[in-house]
C-alpha cells in the first residue's frame, strides 16, 4: 500500500496569518527564543513565558485554515493508501481543516503539561504562574509545547511511518530544526520519493528529488490535485 509521510512546519499556516520565527512585525520579534521558548526561559521569568503563550493562544483561536491545510485533508481523506500529517506547529490548524489523526510532535497551545508530574490536561485560555496541577496539585503548569533543548514527541513512532513511507513530502519548512530537518534522509534511506513545497528553498532542499515552490495555499491544492489524479 502506498503511504505517504507529510511533514508541515510554520510556512503552512503563515498564510492564516500566524507568524513564523523569521516575520520581522510577529510575535517572536518582539522576544528572544531563549527567553520564551526553553527550560531555562521559564524558569527565569515563568510570567513571561505564560504571556507569550496567552498571545499566541488566542492569536491561532482566531487564526482560520487556509487551502493548503483543506487539501491536505482532502489528501487525506480521498488517497488510496496511507497518509500520515506530522506537524511542528502548536496550533490546531489542520484539525480545523479537517485533517485527522496528527501527530504534533512539538505539543499544542491547546494542552497544559505538569513540570512535576508529567501529568496532561487542555489548556484554559489564559495560564497564569501558580496555577496547580489537577492530578498532584503542584503548581507547576506550563503550556504542553516542546521547547529548545526539550525532545520532541512521538519520535518512535514518527520514525516507523518514515521507515515505511513511499512518499515524504516537507511544507513550509526551514530545515533548520533538528531532528525534524533529518527526516528526508530517513525517508531517503527507505526508498521513498521526497518532495519540498516551500516558499523558498529550505537548507536542505538539495535532499529532496524535487522542489515545487510558491505559497502554499496555491502549491499544496495543485500537487494533492495531481496526487489524486
Amino acid at each position: 500500500m502506498e503511504k505517504i509521510v507529510i511533514l508541515t512546519g510554520a510556512g503552512i499556516s503563515a498564510e492564516s496569518g500566524l507568524g513564523t520565527f523569521r516575520d520581522e512585525d510577529g510575535l517572536w520579534a518582539k522576544h528572544r527564543i531563549e527567553d520564551v521558548a526553553t527550560p531555562e526561559g521559564f524558569a527565569r521569568d515563568p510570567a513571561l513565558v505564560h504571556g507569550f503563550y496567552n498571545a499566541r493562544r488566542v492569536q491561532a483561536a482566531e487564526a482560520p485554515p487556509n487551502e493548503a491545510h483543506k487539501a491536505l485533508a482532502r489528501l487525506q481523506r480521498d488517497f488510496r493508501g496511507e497518509v500520515v500529517i506530522v506537524t511542528q506547529n502548536v496550533d490546531s490548524l489542520h484539525e480545523a481543516g479537517g485533517a485527522q489523526n496528527l501527530i504534533h510532535m512539538h505539543g499544542t497551545l491547546a494542552g497544559a503539561l505538569c513540570a512535576a508530574c508529567g501529568h496532561r490536561w487542555t489548556s484554559p485560555p489564559e495560564m497564569v504562574v501558580g496555577e496547580r496541577c489537577p492530578a498532584c496539585n503542584i503548581p507547576s503548569a506550563r503550556p504542553d509545547v516542546v521547547w529548545f533543548g526539550e525532545m520532541p514527541y512521538h519520535m518512535d513512532a514518527i520514525y516507523d511511518h518514515l521507515a515505511s513511507a513511499t512518499l515524504f513530502a516537507a511544507i513550509g519548512t526551514s530545515g533548520q530544526v533538528y531532528p525534524a530537518a533529518a527526516f528526508v534522509h530517513e525517508a531517503r534511506m527507505s526508498g521513498a520519493q521526497t518532495v519540498e513545497l516551500n516558499l523558498a528553498p529550505s537548507d536542505g532542499a538539495s535532499s529532496f528529488d524535487q522542489v515545487i515552490l510558491g505559497p502554499a495555499s496555491e502549491t499544496v491544492p495543485s500537487w494533492v490535485e495531481g496526487l489524486l489524479g
